[in-house]
């Protein structure tokens, strides 16, 4: 038994296998293994005694996440969580076996994907002219220049900018929805207008991208669509997953 507890990837069904050649947390990363407790089990591995938000164990927690899905649904971890040992996280999944095999029903075939909106970076031509506010704005600015006027156009550029980078991203959302089984909206983020993840069949993963493309192309001028995916399905696991101690 590991001193440091078990690091957690995942909770998968008990007859999935473990990818060959799978990375690890640790350095020297260390070694994957499922532990199995009736219909299900969990992916875990000793947990290293200093575990940090390196890019390399990021890396290859996702790594291993994704290996995983090829072969089956995935109720994935957050980065961090350690049980403290064996036992305890045997008991975690006996107590939580229904659901589990419940929430690992409804991501049979299916991945997720997350989408942003933030203002276009070439978006301020565009707003010049379609906004006679702005116009307005830039022309005083122009004619009677001073930290006042330059203020005034500032923010309501800025505003004007987030209003039409929201707009186009709620458009996009609603065209996404019909490609999807459920979306869930993502924390708010600086910067970011819109931030909503999708959760997709996986046959269907190459249409969403070439829609979620060409949305992208035709909002432009108000919004930069930031698309990523296929990623594990974190934002529709949130309230299955076990309670290890997280020790990030």
């Amino acid at each position: 038994m590991a001193d440091h507890g078990l690091y957690v990837y995942a909770v998968i069904r008990s007859g999935q296998p473990l990818p060959a050649n799978t990375p690890a947390v640790g350095g020297p990363p260390a070694v994957p293994r499922i532990l199995r407790e009736g219909a299900i089990a969990a992916v875990v591995s000793d947990a290293p005694p200093q575990l940090r938000a390196r890019r390399r164990d990021l890396l290859a927690h996702q790594e291993l996440l994704l290996a995983l899905s090829e072969d089956g649904p995935v109720l994935p971890m957050r980065f961090g969580v350690v049980a403290p040992d064996e036992q305890t996280l045997r008991g975690q999944l006996a107590e939580a076996r229904t659901r589990h095999l419940a929430t690992l029903e409804q991501l049979t075939g299916r991945v997720e994907f997350n989408v942003k909106a933030v203002a276009a970076q070439n978006a301020l031509a565009a707003l010049v002219r379609e906004d006679p506010e702005i116009r307005k704005l830039r022309d005083d600015a122009r004619h009677r220049p001073g930290y006042a006027a330059d203020l005034r156009l500032g923010e309501a550029v800025a505003a004007a900018l987030a209003r039409r980078a929201a707009e186009a991203g709620t458009r996009v959302v609603r065209e996404l929805t019909a490609l999807a089984h459920a979306v869930v909206a993502g924390p708010d983020v600086q910067g970011c207008a819109v931030n909503a993840s999708f959760l997709v069949d996986r046959d269907d993963a190459e249409r969403f991208t070439a829609t979620a493309r060409q949305l992208a192309l035709t909002h432009q001028e108000r919004a930069e669509l930031r698309v990523a995916g296929p990623l594990p399905c974190y934002s529709f696991v949130a309230d299955q997953a076990p309670a290890p101690t997280a020790v990030m």
